[in-house]
């Protein structure tokens, strides 16, 4: 059995909140027998099986696991200008039926999110609608990087980077100049820059000499894996001048998995995600789905796929996320060369991934598993984003997000049971292993998969704490540079 944490008793008295025992805790130094106890939004402890304290509220568990809640750090909510294909009270509730309890948001909305003092208007227009607690990654624009000297945790937890485009995604870096620029003002200041990294000079060069593709069979080779290792050894180049920090978006060749791996090994501050439909699906599976799983980055070979489970589950990859980006049905149904690429990801990241772990290494224990999948899309992007201090773990004083899982339950995935506001899956059909059956968001129920109810929308604006320290020169120097240019 696994070392279990020494028993913190709570020195308050009187009842707790919320009791939940006779589980499977999920927690960072392992799996076992156990439970936890709940007072006023935050862990009061964590207990051994044998410990029934009293409580206003007790849950059994009845052996099921209890994982932390899951933390998304890539979702295209689409507030403001874009809520006819996604809002935030269908978007977080999607959220709660995949155990997803924390969100960090993109910013290409419209207009999207580039000056930091923007970001409070946003929060005040989600007041009120979100069952889950969130932050926004700031957007960069080409044509005023001085606004990175400017953002603060409270605003964003990074600074996103377009350095490819699409439909919902315009405001490009093109310039060499101007990403080095972005790059020294990030490191200087002390940001996160989280990157979608394909190189669209590649794709410019591509289209000017085939075109477009015209059917979904020549998607991939249109938009191909060269795109992506070209800019991923763009910025791990001004990594290596800068020491930027840098989190590389929605990998998807084996190759670029191999560059980023090997600049990490090498002391670079680099790191980088995988989605669960490059985990999921093939070229071959766009090529029969079409624009219902026609992504940007576009899904590759299966020998990418197994490169990229290999570094999931051996280790490579920081984070999961789900780069939710609903479009609606008559959008994906436009011709090929005009269908948005995106697809809705947040409800089905757990089961889709669990799902994926259970097929593709059948022999490796659950533990094993749940475990690795509680450090990707909870403790870890709570740490590289600056929110450990609350959410990532079932620890007593964090925030009390839980999720409740039956790894043995099987189900199907069907349109009707689809939260968010498009109404579709790329998933409809699929058997999935492993249940959301409770999502507890600071100790209130916000998904009951029994009872088929959601909490309220009291989601929270979260303050994250900085996560990198600047480097020389100061940010003052840096706001004066650029003032000069």
């Amino acid at each position: 059995m696994p070392h279990q944490p020494d028993h913190t008793g709570s020195d308050v008295t009187g009842p707790v909140d919320l009791v939940v025992m006779n589980g499977r805790l999920v927690t960072p130094e392992g799996v076992y027998p156990g439970g936890l106890s709940v007072r006023e939004g935050a862990v009061a402890d964590i207990l051994r099986p044998d410990e029934h304290p009293p409580a206003h509220r007790v849950i059994d568990a009845a052996g099921r696991y209890i994982l932390p809640g899951l933390i998304d750090s890539h979702v295209h909510f689409r507030t403001p200008g874009l809520t006819h294909k996604e809002d935030w009270a269908h978007g977080s509730r999607a959220a709660a039926v995949g155990g997803i309890t924390t969100v960090i948001d993109m910013p290409n909305t419209m207009p999207p999110l580039f000056d930091p003092a923007d970001a409070h208007a946003k929060a005040a227009e989600i007041a009120g609608t979100s069952l889950v607690d969130f932050c926004f990654h700031l957007g960069v624009d080409e044509a005023r990087p001085e606004l990175l000297t400017d953002v603060t945790p409270r605003e964003a937890v990074s600074a996103k980077v377009f350095m490819a485009g699409h439909h919902t995604a315009p405001h490009v870096i093109r310039s060499p100049d101007a990403l080095t620029r972005v790059f020294a003002t990030a490191a200087a200041v002390g940001i996160r820059l989280v990157l979608h990294a394909e190189d669209d000079a590649v794709f410019a060069l591509l289209d000017g000499w085939s075109g477009p593709a015209r059917e979904y069979r020549d998607y991939e080779s249109r938009r191909p894996r060269t795109g992506g290792i070209v800019a991923v050894a763009k910025v791990i180049e001004l990594v290596r001048r800068h020491g930027t920090a840098a989190h590389v978006l929605h990998v998807s060749s084996a190759e670029e998995v191999d560059l980023l791996s090997a600049a990490a090994h090498a002391g670079l501050p680099v790191t980088f995600e995988v989605t669960p439909h490059h985990l999921s699906f093939t070229a071959a599976d766009t090529a029969r789905l079409g624009a219902r799983i026609r992504l940007s980055p576009a899904i590759r070979q299966e020998a990418d796929q197994r490169r990229l489970w290999a570094a999931v589950r051996n280790g490579g990859v920081t984070t999961i996320g789900s780069d939710h980006a609903p479009h609606t049905r008559t959008e994906k149904s436009r011709p090929v060369s005009e269908a948005p690429p995106g697809l809705p990801g947040v409800q089905e990241l757990l089961p889709a991934v669990f799902t994926g772990l259970r097929r593709h290494f059948p022999h490796d224990p659950v533990d094993r598993q749940l475990s690795r999948l509680a450090d990707l899309v909870a403790a870890a992007p709570a740490a590289l984003f600056g929110i450990a201090g609350r959410k990532g773990r079932l620890a007593p004083g964090l925030d009390a997000d839980f999720v409740l899982l039956d790894p043995s339950a099987t189900w199907m995935m069907r349109a009707e049971d689809v939260a968010a506001k498009c109404g579709w899956s790329a998933y409809e059909g699929w058997t999935m292993t492993g249940r959301v059956e409770l999502t507890v968001r600071r100790g209130e129920v916000i998904w009951d998969h029994e009872h088929r109810t959601f909490g309220t929308p009291s989601g929270q604006w979260l303050h994250a704490s900085p996560s990198l320290h600047p480097s020389s020169p100061t940010t003052a120097a840096v706001r004066g540079e650029l003032s000069a240019d």
